[in-house]
């Protein structure tokens, strides 16, 4: 019986680790996503403001952070599509 117990005991640590590193996982998912919003806020503000050249920039960026890292397809923002960038 106690090798029972130390087998289930066993199991059920390694699926609390899965668990553990998923849930670590999404938040830093999350993390990123918020991180990317806050981002589309600036890149929206500087252009409102006309700073282009740096709307570009960070623009290019965001869209390097969306492919490269987080895998996701670029999305353009409003600020992309306009005729004065």
């Amino acid at each position: 019986m106690p090798q029972a117990r130390r087998r289930q005991s066993s199991s059920s640590r390694s699926s609390s680790r899965r668990e553990s590193s998923r849930n670590e996982t999404d938040r830093y998912r999350q993390a990123a996503e918020d991180a990317l919003q806050q981002l589309d806020w600036a890149i929206g503000y500087l252009h409102g403001i006309r700073k282009t050249a740096i709307s570009k920039a960070l623009a290019k960026n965001r869209s390097y952070i969306r492919r490269s890292l987080l895998g996701q397809a670029e999305e353009p923002v409003p600020t992309e599509q306009t005729d004065e960038t």
